[in-house]
This record gives C-alpha cells, sequence and structure tokens, in this order.
C-alpha cells in the first residue's frame, strides 16, 4: 500500500527547513549506504549528528505524532530519527531495497524497516526528474514527485530508486517506521476498518454499530500487536 499524506508540513515550515539546509554543510551519500546501495547511490546527506538533522527531524516527528492518517496507517512502533538528502543535476539513486533493520545514531536499539517514508522538501515545479519509483509486485512501476510538504509511505520491503535529477535541486528527509503490526496485510486491513469508524462517525455520529466496530479493532490490534 502506498499512501499520500497531504501537508505533512505546512509551507511556512518547508521554506524555512529549505532555508536551513541551503545553508547546511553536506556529505556524499554514501556514507550512510549499504555494501550493494553504495555502488548506486550519487547524492548528498546530511550528516546524521548534525544540529539541523536533530532540529528538523524533531519538528516532523512532531507532526507525525498529530497526524491522524499516518498514525492509523503506520501503527508506529518506533521511528528512525529522520535523515535528510539533496540531489542534484545527474544525481541519482539506483535500483535497490532498503535494509530490513537499521541502527539508530547514537543509540544501541535497533529496529525493523517495515516501512519507508519520504517527505518531500522541494515543489516538483523546481526540479526536472527525481521521481520516486517504486517497482510492484506486478512488474509495473509506480512514480511519485509529490507537492513539497506531502509524505509517500510505503512498504519497506519494496524495490524502488530514484530518477537521475535533470535540472533543480530536489530535497527530502527519508526515515523508516517499525510498526506494531508486523504483517503489511493486516495492517492495511486495520488501515481500512479504521477509515470506516471515522467515516461512519462523520456521517452517523449516533450509530449503534460505532462502537462495536472500533471494539473490534482494538481487539484486531490487542491480538496482532508486538509491542
Amino acid at each position: 500500500m502506498y499512501l499520500h499524506i497531504s501537508n505533512l508540513l505546512s509551507c511556512e515550515q518547508v521554506a524555512a527547513a529549505r532555508h536551513k539546509l541551503a545553508q547546511a554543510d553536506w556529505v556524499h551519500g554514501r556514507e550512510t549506504a549499504g555494501h550493494l546501495s553504495v555502488r548506486v547511490k550519487e547524492n548528498s546527506q546530511l550528516p546524521e549528528n548534525h544540529v539541523l538533522a536533530a532540529e528538523l527531524g524533531t519538528l516532523i516527528l512532531d507532526q507525525l505524532e498529530i497526524n491522524s492518517q499516518f498514525m492509523s496507517a503506520a501503527l508506529p512502533l518506533r521511528i528512525v530519527p529522520p535523515l535528510f538528502n539533496r540531489y542534484r543535476p545527474d544525481d541519482a539513486y539506483g535500483r535497490h531495497i532498503d535494509g530490513a533493520v537499521r541502527s539508530v545514531a547514537g543509540a544501541s536499539s535497533r529496529l525493523r524497516t517495515d516501512l519507508s517514508a519520504t517527505l518531500f522538501l522541494s515543489d516538483p515545479d523546481t526540479y526536472e526528474g527525481g521521481e520516486l519509483e517504486i517497482e510492484e509486485p506486478s512488474g509495473a512501476h509506480a512514480q511519485f514527485k509529490l507537492p513539497a510538504g506531502d509524505l509517500l509511505l510505503y512498504p519497506g520491503s519494496t524495490v524502488h530508486r530514484v530518477i537521475p535529477v535533470r535540472a533543480g535541486v530536489r530535497l527530502a528527509s527519508f526515515f523508516w517506521i517499525q510498526s506494531m503490526i508486523r504483517e503489511s496485510s493486516r495492517r492495511e486491513m486495520l488501515y481500512s476498518l479504521d477509515s470506516a469508524i471515522r467515516r461512519l462517525t462523520a456521517d452517523h455520529p449516533d450509530h449503534a454499530s460505532i462502537v462495536d466496530l472500533t471494539a473490534h479493532y482494538h481487539n484486531l490490534v490487542r491480538a496482532w500487536a508486538d509491542v
């Protein structure tokens, strides 16, 4: 399941982030690439321990916590602190898959990357190319180039790439989530059920079935959650 979450960051928040990132010191993206990905990764990245990465990462995590669509779809247990990358002309990230387990910088803990997330920070009309392309099980390729401030949530198990940037600059944040619900099919069922409950509540707030459906939802979470 791909989930497009609009306006995770406001226009003002995005503009402020871009202003700060424009003045930051970047390093080559291969410093955080795996032994296979390093051969196909050509971009710049903000160092994980950079003070700006911590500042903007906290902003993003705060916005995720209050975004009901993200919380419902991801059911997060832990989130890797957001990282930041920059693609300039001829930069790209070739076909790869994210590692199944991710270490957290400065901590001894690790987490399973059930979900990957890309938060777009550049307006799509300011750069050419740079689409995030995800391979589907059918063999089709889905491409995404979202408005600045919008988030794409997608399975960590997918093969994907960033198409070469031909002009302009593509800025983004990226991170991974370990969900309380390991199996993607169960997460999707719970998201669908929660969305249906929300629609029913909005349209018929006194409907007698709301409590029963909500009970089923929470009992499924209770049965499936790994916390």
